[in-house]
């Protein structure tokens, strides 16, 4: 928008057609000195063949300018008539004006530009359109004593002045400030080429009127700063505060909510006083209460401009009703408000509260977005405006009447699209959803006004609508993985349970706020919460409750590797849901116990508890749940080589999320698809699924998985030697690692970026990486990944011919599998030893070690690492032949 110096500006308002006055812009509309006012004159007008006021630099409005440029353009099938609309003080006269005279500068209207300020708004009453025609009139050079009497006639003269101007080309009408269509249907010029453009707050439309409106709204963050910068360097070239205070600047952009008019005033406050840092200025714009106040500005003549004064304007206009409802809109919590919402405020049928929001809107106080949506947003200033008319004008009694009918209106209607969210196929649930989601699309248009209402139940005394509606959120939350709001609102709902002493409700809260901690990876926190629940419920004697809370404390012990506790309180939950005959929760348990077994390498138990949840889901009908349980199901048959089991399940749980459209479960589901293709070497198909995986974490702004999702990609990407496009995988997992403080993650990064690093012959980067590795998984006691790391560092140092180095990192792996009891990986080390001990020509011992290998794989039917072993003992027992053949040769030879 504009960044002119308001030092310039004088508050007149004054209709002129001509280019004898100065204009300044001050964001709303201009301020004018002008010699050309309305009424009757003595003598002739000047010719205006510029009458156009001076034009302002423009920030942040490069899109709208485009637009208006190309209904102006007289190449086009322009309307011939457009109107620039929007709230007071968002700049639509600066944008007209800038737009008139770059249309002029392209040479468009060679037959002139004339501009009338038809004071729509003015207390003192608008321009009419009688008045309007006069004065352009007298612009085009008709004396006085030659205007007809009558208006009919003026029009007709004014038509025939506009075609003769039209042999020197088509001529541009501007008029600023219309407040009615009767201001501008006199004005709009006949004939081809002319146009007229004007601006209003209102939406100026009727039968006769054939306007093109185009919508002016407020300035984004960064442009609204910009504004503030340039305007005081403009000012004071050498004024260091726009570049020395960055942070308060942004902050005074934000309290003017980009409006232009607010702005300029915040820079008429910084100008008038050089020393005044816009930290100070931030601090006193920051309470809400004065705001408007402080947005104040007076010069030394005594003449203001304020932004609540370009309200009142606005305001004064509307009839009983509609004003009654503006000013209670402002009791709504959020940023927008449905119609449905603004009924319940107003106490009136859906019908008449839509046109009384019309009403406001035709009138620039609030706007339908998208059009058509019913759902209406009020700029910030104008909802502190219309609060302190509500508080002014409608008593206590009406305020919390009508905010109480809005807060039980939000709490029933989510409470009914919450029992959609929770029952099971075949369950009632209210008829005032037609199914789950139409539930969910509800919940996610008042997402931001559900949330915000729970704080402002709670400070103005509905403590129980707070609780009730943040109970109702729960699974809508942790679904869509909105969990900051989700831990706002538990902490809300835990502060209310505990000073009412509502024991059942705090252990509801503090369940909620667990889960919400764990998945912004707050764990010890989360375990705090939820054996606080437990023991909350199982104080109340509330075994579901207590089955609940122990269930989640076992996921939040897997999350900091204390598998044993999680097994015990995943038992613990399984026992009392089955002792209530609640197969749901049962199945549920069951589910998460089988993670727990599968982290502690107790596989055929896993996959025993997996299938059984699956079963249960699946008789119950639970989708979701069921492609849970596959999902889990498929990474145990994994670890046990059940490839093709395993691809079956993944692909099962991938279509089920894809059918309920939960992408975050899909992407999962694919990450995991993707490793079990690999392993049945379906690389191109693994690689396809793990880039969709990473590409749909990235889209939901889950980094945790989508770093998962990244090394997986890497490992397919290294089966198939696309070695480069591995290494940029694993860095940019390793990056997110580091940037969320997950060391086992980044040990994980490294440890592969390891292996791929020793392909493309980086050897000594390559050891860096694996030998980092290890010392994390050391370092956070995971001894089966620091034996990966240390057999991966191991094959790097062979890469360097650093033989002996080799021989101790696979020895020490050997030893951590044989400890763990991990014969696949005791198989993997001994044949990576035996490879390093024929490095340094020990070859009986390299012998020893790939038949034991050998063995192991035939032990546990693995056909193909068992080939591999043989191989490998092959080529060590040929080297111990020729070793020996060379001794007998030595041999025979000394003895000659």
């Amino acid at each position: 928008m504009t960044s002119s110096s308001p030092d310039e500006a004088s508050p007149s308002q004054q209709a002129t057609a001509s280019g004898h006055g100065r204009i300044s812009q001050v964001g709303r509309d201009q301020y004018n000195n002008t010699t050309t006012v309305i009424g009757p004159g003595a003598g002739p007008a000047p010719r205006s063949d510029a009458g156009l006021p001076k034009t302002a630099d423009l920030v942040g409005r490069d899109r709208h300018t485009d637009e208006l440029l190309r209904v102006l353009d007289p190449g086009g099938a322009g309307p011939g008539v457009v109107v620039v609309t929007g709230l007071a003080g968002v700049g639509k006269t600066a944008l007209a004006v800038d737009a008139a005279h770059r249309a002029r500068a392209r040479g468009w209207f060679p037959g002139g530009a004339l501009f009338v300020h038809l004071r729509g708004y003015d207390s003192a009453g608008p321009v009419d359109g009688g008045q309007a025609l006069q004065t352009l009139l007298r612009a085009l050079g008709v004396r006085d004593d030659d205007l007809p009497p009558t208006a009919a006639e003026q029009e007709s003269l004014y038509r025939s002045e506009l075609a003769r101007r039209a042999e020197l080309g088509p001529v541009l009408v501007v008029a600023d400030d219309a407040s009615a269509t009767s201001q501008l249907l006199p004005l709009i010029p006949a004939g081809p080429g002319h146009q007229l453009l004007a601006t209003s707050r209102d939406a100026l439309t009727g039968p006769d009127f054939p306007g093109r409106l185009i919508s002016l709204d407020q300035l984004d963050a960064q442009p609204a700063a910009d504004l503030i910068a340039h305007a005081l360097t403009r000012v004071r070239s050498d004024d260091p505060r726009a570049h020395a205070e960055p942070e308060a600047l942004r902050e005074v952009a934000s309290h003017c909510g980009g409006l232009p008019l607010a702005l300029t005033i915040a820079v008429a406050q910084l100008t008038l006083d050089p020393g005044l840092p816009i930290a100070e200025l931030a601090a006193g714009l920051a309470d809400a209460r004065t705001r408007l106040e402080a947005l104040r500005y007076e010069d030394r003549d005594g003449r203001s401009l304020g932004v609540q004064a370009a309200f009142e304007l606005s305001y004064r206009r509307l009839d009983d009703q509609p004003a009654r409802l503006f000013r209670l809109l402002s009791l709504n919590p959020g940023p927008d408000v449905s119609t449905a919402a603004a009924a319940v405020l107003a106490d009136k049928p859906g019908q008449t509260a839509r046109q009384d929001l019309a009403t406001l809107t035709r009138g620039g106080l609030i706007g339908e977005q998208p059009v058509g949506s019913n759902r209406w947003r009020m700029h910030d200033l104008t909802r502190l405006y219309a609060d302190e008319l509500c508080r002014h004008h409608d008593d206590g009694t009406l305020r919390q009447q009508s905010l109480e009918h809005l807060l039980e209106y939000y709490r029933a209607i989510t409470d009914a699209a919450d029992d959609h969210l929770r029952a099971l196929p075949g369950e009632p649930v209210p008829d005032l959803f037609s199914d789950r989601s139409a539930a969910l699309a509800w919940l996610d248009a008042e997402r931001l006004n559900l949330t915000a209402a729970v704080p402002l139940a709670t400070t103005t005394g509905h403590p129980r609508i707070a609780l009730s509606l943040a109970e109702c959120m729960v699974i809508y939350l942790r679904r869509r993985r909105y969990f900051l709001d989700a831990i706002t609102t538990a902490e809300h709902a835990l502060t209310i349970a505990v000073e009412s002493a509502d024991h059942r409700s705090e252990g509801m809260a503090l369940n909620s706020l667990g889960i919400a901690l764990r998945e912004v990876r707050r764990f010890d926190e989360a375990i705090t919460a939820h054996t606080e629940a437990a023991d909350v419920y199982r104080d109340l004697g509330d075994r579901h409750g207590e089955g609940s809370a122990l269930g989640n404390l076992g996921v939040a012990l897997r999350e900091v590797r204390r598998f044993d506790d999680a097994v015990t309180a995943h038992t613990e939950a399984a026992d009392i849901y089955r002792e209530l005959h609640d197969r749901h929760g049962e199945g549920g348990s069951l589910n998460s116990l089988g993670i727990a077994l599968r982290q502690l390498r107790r596989f055929d138990e896993a996959i025993t508890a997996h299938t059984e949840a699956a079963d249960i889901f699946r008789e119950l009908d639970d989708r979701h749940s069921e492609g849970m349980a596959l999902g889990n199901l498929g990474n145990a048959l994994l670890e046990l080589r059940r490839f093709d089991d395993a691809v079956t399940a993944h692909t099962e749980a991938a279509d089920i999320y894809r059918e309920l459209h939960d992408r975050h479960s899909e992407g999962m589901a694919l990450n995991n698809l993707g490793l079990a293709l690999k392993e049945v070497r379906r690389f191109d198909e693994a690689i396809t699924a793990h880039t969709e995986a990473a590409d749909i974490y990235r889209e939901l702004d889950d980094l945790h998985r989508e770093g998962r999702a990244l090394n997986n990609l890497g490992n397919a990407l290294g089966r198939v030697r696309r070695f480069d496009e591995a290494i940029t995988a694993y860095s940019k997992d390793l990056e997110i690692c580091r940037e969320l403080g997950d060391r086992h993650g980044e040990g994980g990064a490294l440890n592969n970026l390891g292996n791929v690093l020793r392909e493309v012959r980086r050897f000594d980067d390559a050891i860096t990486a694996n030998t980092r590795a290890a010392d994390i998984y050391r370092e956070l006691g995971d001894r089966h990944s620091e034996g990966m790391a240390l057999g991966n560092l191991g094959l790097a140092l062979e890469g360097v011919r650093r033989f002996d180095e080799a021989i101790t990192a696979h020895t020490q792996d050997l030893e951590i599998c044989r400890e763990l009891g991990d014969r696949r990986s005791e198989g993997m080390a001994l044949g990576n030893l035996g490879l390093a001990l024929e490095g340094v020509r020990r070859f009986d011992e390299a012998v020893t070690a790939h038949a034991q290998a050998a063995d192991i794989f035939r032990e546990l039917g693995d056909r193909h690492s068992e080939d591999t072993a043989l191989n490998d003992l092959g080529n060590a027992q040929g080297k111990v032949r020729q070793v020996g053949g060379l001794r007998s040769w030595w041999r025979r030879l000394r003895s000659r």
